[in-house]
């Protein structure tokens, strides 16, 4: 489906691919994807849940957490049902505005966590560099205008990206690579001059993401300068277990972006099934480990979760 736009097509109607040369077991690759979905949509709405109905967790570590798992539900919501539609279905059709919200929401969604990420760095450093003045510096009030600044820095920022997405003509096909909407694999298709979009992504990348990923690698560098005075080889291990759950979410939430941005801008002849993989992995992996690491690292939280799953039986 296209309309005519000055004697040029300008695709309404765009086609997701799945994996390439996988199309006869797309059913089969679909259940990885089922499980996954399932995982993160139950894993991030049970550590709601907990936190939300446990008074002994509204501290400021949890109350973090619990904006981390609002974004990771968001996130799964906004995507993982189109690449199930592509591979349980074969729904490949998505409409150019369709496909623009997608790419907003994915984006917008992604900078909300890096900025998350960053405040939950700053608790661990004010838990353990300032530990008397932390219930003082976190406040609940505090912490609430500190979530109201990761989103309302994140709305703004995208939105400039799909405003320019729209005013861009499509004639170069319509068939994306990905069975989901990316910002970089629409902007192939453009038949316009797409430097804006491109230099204002780098930058925005550069100055939320980017910023987010120096400053929280800064606050460990402090956190550890801190935690190798301290004269007790007990204590000192036991602060920087506090930390280890955070720097896990961090490497899994960071890493598979860098490697997908090092791939796109110098590694061009890379095979293509690596950056399609890369992008579930970037996408997919975050919100499904996030709550399991959380769980297992976290005694409190495991000692609810076991209550919760124990009191289940009891009723059964």
């Amino acid at each position: 489906m296209s309309v005519v736009n000055h004697t040029q097509f300008n695709y309404a109607v765009f086609l997701l691919t799945g994996i390439s040369g996988q199309e006869d077991v797309r059913l089969w690759i679909a259940i990885p994807f089922c499980l996954v979905y399932i995982i993160c949509i139950l894993g991030n709405s049970i550590i709601l849940f907990i936190i939300k109905t446990d008074p002994s967790l509204h501290e400021p570590m949890y109350i973090f957490l619990s904006m981390l798992a609002l974004t990771d539900l968001g996130l799964s919501i906004a995507t993982t049902p189109t690449i199930l539609g592509v591979y349980l279905f074969n729904s490949r059709e998505i409409s150019l505005h369709a496909c623009i919200a997608q790419i907003y929401f994915i984006a917008a969604l992604q900078c909300t966590e890096s900025a998350v990420l960053l405040v939950m760095a700053f608790d661990r450093f004010i838990a353990i560099c300032n530990p008397l003045r932390y219930a003082s510096i976190l406040t609940l009030p505090r912490i609430g205008k500190m979530g109201l600044v990761c989103v309302l820095r994140s709305v703004p920022a995208i939105l400039p990206l799909p405003l320019l997405l729209r005013q861009f003509e499509y004639c170069r096909g319509n068939v994306l690579s990905h069975s989901y909407c990316r910002n970089e694999d629409i902007m192939k298709l453009a038949c316009s001059d797409t430097r804006v979009n491109s230099i204002y992504g780098l930058s925005i990348e550069i100055l939320t993401m980017g910023l987010d990923s120096l400053l929280i690698f800064l606050s460990y560098m402090m956190i550890l300068k801190t935690v190798l005075s301290i004269t007790s080889h007990t204590q000192c291990l036991r602060a920087l277990n506090t930390c280890i759950s955070h720097l896990c979410v961090v490497l899994l939430f960071y890493s598979p972006e860098i490697i997908l941005s090092f791939l796109h801008r110098f590694a061009k002849g890379a095979s293509p099934l690596l950056p399609i993989l890369l992008s579930y992995i970037a996408l997919l992996v975050p919100p499904l480990m996030n709550p399991i690491v959380y769980s297992v690292k976290s005694k409190d939280l495991r000692a609810r979760l076991i209550r919760v799953f124990s009191k289940g039986r009891a009723h059964s």
